[in-house]
């Protein structure tokens, strides 16, 4: 039976924080966060030229099939990172190196 007392229920989010930090899912998680961040923050034009992301102690790793719009990015890679990081809520990103 159970028992429907008010202190017996836990908030999901609470729920779902435990199990993000068990066995090293953090980490998961957040490669998948950066990813979508990626693709919300620079739209679906610089998305298609995206080969690659990896994001590897702070630091976020781009190939990109297009070495003009490469260099473009590298002109704008603070306001990049910053916008990153707000859309992340959390400074996660320290450098960004585009390839």
């Amino acid at each position: 039976m159970r028992n429907n007392r008010k202190e017996d229920f836990v908030r999901m989010s609470d729920v779902l924080s435990d199990f993000k930090a068990q066995d090293k899912l953090q980490k998961g998680f957040e490669k998948v966060d950066i990813e979508a961040a990626w693709k919300a923050v620079m739209g679906s034009g610089v998305s298609n030229y995206t080969t690659q992301i990896k994001f590897t102690a702070g630091t976020l790793f781009i190939s990109l099939s297009s070495s003009v719009l490469r260099q473009e990015l590298l002109y704008g890679r603070a306001k990049i990172i910053k916008n990153l990081n707000d859309h992340l809520d959390r400074e996660m990103i320290e450098k960004l190196v585009l390839r």
